[in-house]
């Protein structure tokens, strides 16, 4: 088992207060008496598999309810592609589902701690549980699984995908002959646009990397008239008016020298006064020639301004950017060709069509028959467990059928059909009214597909009524055989089956502080005797004596 829950946590859920259930692999088997609240444990996990709910389950005198199971191993790793779509944490060995339900209703589910909805929750459960029983979550009923469990008995997986890459070629290939087969003045009309498009964008000359360098030098433009103002106004202070600072700077530098005559220690004033004329000197001529290269002329700026203009233009109407733009006119370009070459394109496709066609034909074929070559295998199958589950005049048939019209699982549909007493026709599974004959039917199928299913958890209640004698020890056998390869949690009332269980777990009803609680413990040894010798009817010495004999038996009974 690839696959187990390993964790039920409930809270405030009817009768139970709070309850910590460490799950064990293999078969589960869960007893205890009418009413005691087994039910419970099913209820929690249909919340969990996205069921609704109401706050009449919440425990009285509490304001919330939570249900919490931890699944793990490593198959849980082929879940992770539907977690990622639903943006879930992925999971490593550990799935953790959460549900809360409120007195206000206010209810919130969680997987992996992430907020979910209950569609998802209910998705990701169908992938993970079986509950079978008065209940209604059982994929088997759905025609889809039928079909999927019929293809893994026939070992056709690798068949189904060959075929389905055929089909998924076909429908995109005719998808693409309708949309070019267009009606004449639609496809004028279409031309016309790409025309103008086309011509449009390629007119504008456009190069991906021009759009940054002329915006900033049209900004610059823009703005240079103000710049040349400002940088003349500075040049001119400095060098060309009357009380320019370079004039004033002349008187200065004529004080110092005199300084530097009278005193030679201050010869480094007039050096440093000198440097600083120079620098101011330089400062000027570079200013002028800034201004002088920032003098555009009207032509120029007029330019830049279309130029800017049809940017903008061209952006609103096909891309977010210049290089978007481009790429929707190769785009348009391509798609006129292609409707200019209509004609031969329409007779490109209708040759791959069929081509393809062929090919699915073919993989369809194949597939059809090694369904039809399996199906009576497996109704003899199922047929043979259910003779031992106690329908010994029964009847069950994978029936195939043709469907009209090729879908992506094949050509064919599949239903198991059922009959459970002689005279009585074949009927859908779904049409079963009997909560105890849909079980039992149900445990014949898991049996014999066992190896096929990869649901990894699957869940029986009820599945005793009518039952007895050697049919109980059959049901027990079968219970035990499937849970080799899956988890199997049983509520049963049989000591046959719980006798055969590799876990067993008692709920009883206590009565505490004037408030009903149920609880879970599991028995083992002389405490699992008893509590077999009270499913027989008695704690008395025969009973006891009864029950040593139906554990030691189910421990060294054949297979079926």
């Amino acid at each position: 088992m690839d696959v187990v829950l390993t964790l039920l946590r409930i809270k405030n859920l009817a009768l139970v207060e709070e309850l910590e259930w460490q799950v064990s692999p293999g078969f589960v088997a869960i007893t205890g008496e009418t009413g005691a609240g087994k039910s419970i444990i099913i209820g929690a996990l249909q919340l969990l598999l996205g069921e609704r709910a109401d706050k009449s389950l919440i425990r009285t005198g509490t304001d919330i309810c939570t249900v919490e199971a931890i699944f793990s191993g490593d198959g849980l790793k082929k879940l992770n592609a539907q977690l990622a779509e639903a943006g879930i944490e992925p999971c490593e060995n550990d799935l953790i589902l959460k549900r809360t339900l409120s007195s206000s209703g206010t209810n919130r589910q969680f997987i992996n701690g992430s907020p979910t909805t209950l569609s998802i929750l209910k998705r990701l459960g169908d992938e993970l549980v079986d509950l079978h029983g008065p209940h209604d979550h059982q994929s088997l009923l759905s025609p889809e699984t039928q079909l999927r469990l019929l293809d893994s008995f026939a070992c056709a997986e690798a068949q189904l995908e060959e075929y389905r890459k055929c089909y998924q070629q076909l429908r995109a290939l005719l998808a693409e002959h309708a949309t070019l087969n267009t009606a004449e003045t639609a496809r004028e009309q279409e031309l016309d646009l790409l025309r103008h498009q086309i011509i449009e964008i390629e007119s504008a000359k456009l190069v991906p990397s021009e759009e940054e360098e002329i915006e900033n030098r049209y900004k610059l433009a823009t703005d240079s008239k103000r710049l040349i103002e400002l940088a003349g106004a500075v040049a001119n202070k400095l060098s060309e008016a009357d009380e320019s600072v370079l004039s004033q700077l002349a008187e200065t530098q004529r004080l110092l020298r005199e300084l530097e005559k009278i005193d030679s220690s201050s010869a480094q004033f007039a050096s440093a006064h000198a440097a600083a004329v120079v620098e101011l000197s330089e400062l000027a001529r570079a200013l002028s020639a800034y201004a002088e290269k920032l003098d555009l002329d009207p032509e120029q700026l007029s330019a830049l301004e279309q130029r800017v203009s049809m940017f903008e233009t061209l952006k609103r109407k096909y891309g977010a950017s210049i290089s978007e733009v481009i790429a929707f006119g190769e785009r348009a370009a391509e798609r006129m060709r292609k409707i200019e070459g209509r004609d031969a394109e329409l007779e490109r496709l209708a040759k791959e069509i069929e081509n393809v066609r062929v090919q699915m034909n073919r993989a369809g074929g194949a597939l059809r028959k090694t369904r039809a070559k399996a199906a009576p295998k497996l109704s003899e199958n199922i047929r043979r467990s259910l003779r031992e589950l106690g329908f010994r005049q029964s009847e069950f048939e994978a029936k195939l059928s043709a469907l009209d019209e090729p879908r992506a699982s094949g050509f064919d549909s599949a239903h198991l059909l059922f009959s459970p007493n002689p005279g009585e026709p074949l009927r859908p599974l779904h049409t079963i009214a009997s909560s105890g004959e849909i079980s039992r039917l149900m445990l014949a199928i898991k049996s014999a597909l066992a190896a096929h299913d990869a649901i990894p958890l699957l869940v029986f209640d009820e599945i005793d009524t009518n039952v007895g004698g050697e049919i109980a020890h059959a049901v027990g056998a079968k219970m035990e055989k499937l849970g080799r390869d899956h988890q199997v949690i049983c509520i049963t009332h049989l000591p046959q089956v719980a006798a055969t269980a590799s876990s067993h777990f008692v709920v009883t009803k206590d009565v505490s502080r004037g408030r009903t609680f149920s609880n879970l413990r599991e028995v083992t040894g002389e405490v699992r005797q008893e509590e077999i010798a009270r499913m027989l009817g008695g704690k008395g010495e025969s009973a006891l004596k009864l029950a040593a004999t139906l554990l030691k038996q189910e421990l060294i009974r054949p297979e079926l």
